[in-house]
């Protein structure tokens, strides 16, 4: 072998080491999106970007999420991942996996926003026009995305194949308002109590064992007050109650933190006893329990 074909020779050599480590290097870059959670299942969240594109956010237990703070937003609080819910404006910043799926390292968000979403969870009943008008935003997206994936596969067609799962996730998020009600359980409390009386216990962790035989199931935990007493007052029972059961779920149930909604405080709303009888006002002291699933992943 003379010193030109050695030299090819060595020249091909780096020059195939380059590709196959090109992957890699793409993967690891840091990547920092801004926009809104339209959805949340698990350990998998959708957000729409200030770009108005759709991406698949992954989430697992090294996950920081926090509450910014502070005049110059250099604090945070830290929070559980239950606070990311639809309608939640988040700053993500993570990097792309062997599978071409953003994992999440950090999720910062304000505490306005999240009061704000919280609020828009409550209280938003979605019209029919509304939800077609999503699907239709949300199938838009869906194509840009799918020029983007062909423009990947070009670059590397060792990722086409979970291409295709990030599409059918995109899709079953696109039904996430729609559930069955897999089990519930209601929890009551005297007047003006938060604490959970010990005999709801077996009932709420026998909910959390039969939940967890549910495909891709989440558990919905809100908390009620009866009229009786000030708005505010009851406000803050209906949360500190659903926080109670919440608890739980969390520490004696061991139910994952995502698989976990953020509790709901209803207050005075969806009375359903006779608020003017001592037995009416007890009925509505009260923490529903709900395990949902969502329609899409069934298969139903």
């Amino acid at each position: 072998m003379n010193w030109f074909t050695g030299s090819i020779a060595y020249r091909a050599k780096v020059a195939l080491i380059g590709l196959v480590l090109f992957p890699t290097v793409v993967s690891a870059q840091s990547v920092t999106i801004e926009g809104l959670i339209k959805g949340r299942s698990g350990d998998s969240m959708v957000v729409q970007t200030k770009e108005n594109l759709t991406m698949v956010v992954v989430l697992n237990d090294a996950t920081d999420v926090g509450q910014v703070q502070g005049v110059f937003k250099a604090r945070h609080k830290e929070m559980s991942m239950a606070a990311l819910i639809p309608g939640l404006a988040v700053k993500v910043e993570g990097a792309y996996d062997d599978q071409q799926q953003l994992v999440a390292k950090t999720v910062r968000f304000k505490g306005d926003d999240l009061q704000r979403a919280k609020a828009i969870e409550a209280g938003m009943h979605e019209t029919n026009q509304q939800v077609q008008q999503n699907q239709e935003e949300l199938q838009k997206q869906s194509e840009a995305l799918k020029a983007q994936r062909e423009a990947l596969q070009k670059q590397q067609e060792q990722v086409a194949a979970n291409k295709a799962a990030i599409d059918a996730a995109v899709a079953r998020f696109g039904q996430l308002d729609d559930y069955y009600i897999m089990d519930e359980v209601t929890v009551y409390f005297a007047n003006g109590k938060v604490n959970v009386d010990p005999k709801y216990a077996p009932q709420l962790l026998a909910l959390a064992d039969k939940a967890k035989n549910v495909q891709g199931y989440m558990i919905e935990v809100r908390g009620y007050a009866s009229v009786t007493g000030s708005v505010a007052t009851n406000q803050k029972l209906s949360e500190d109650r659903a926080n109670n059961v919440t608890n739980i779920l969390i520490q004696q149930g061991k139910v994952p933190l995502t698989r976990m909604l953020a509790p709901g405080a209803m207050g005075e709303s969806d009375q359903v006893g006779n608020a003017k009888t001592a037995e009416g006002q007890a009925e509505n002291r009260r923490v529903v329990v709900r395990v949902l699933q969502n329609k899409a992943i069934s298969g139903i």
